[in-house]
């Protein structure tokens, strides 16, 4: 029989939320070198968790200034959380359970002004 499990793909932990718009299309602007660093795709699916009031949403990432810093909730989630909030934002994939076995996904830890202070992962 083959199985296929979910597993975390991708996490930035202790993202601090700089901006909302509630105005925007929707999505949530992650700075893109930390997009990179997570492994995150422009346009990708992700779970978000507020630290603050355990809100969690489904949304999709879109690619700020490299940088910056930048976390911003855009559209309908503006309303799920304020400057200064602290985010939990994951991606997830799917494999085989064999290879599931052996899979480390890539996790960020941020710090002040959302700069990288821990990374481990593939």
């Amino acid at each position: 029989m083959h199985m296929i499990v979910h597993l975390l793909k991708s996490k930035i932990h202790r993202a601090q939320v700089t901006a909302a718009s509630l105005h925007y299309e929707g999505s949530l602007t992650i700075a893109e070198d930390l997009m990179q660093k997570a492994g995150l795709l422009p346009y990708e699916r992700i779970l978000c968790g507020n630290l603050a009031n355990g809100k969690r949403w489904e949304t999709y990432a879109i690619p700020g200034k490299k940088g910056s810093g930048t976390i911003e909730l855009n559209g309908a989630v503006a309303r799920l959380g304020k400057t200064g909030d602290l985010l939990t934002i994951m991606s997830f994939t799917e494999m085989p359970i064999a290879a599931g076995r052996r899979w480390k996904p890539q996790v960020i830890v941020l710090g002040p002004e959302n700069r990288v202070v821990d990374r481990h992962g593939t």
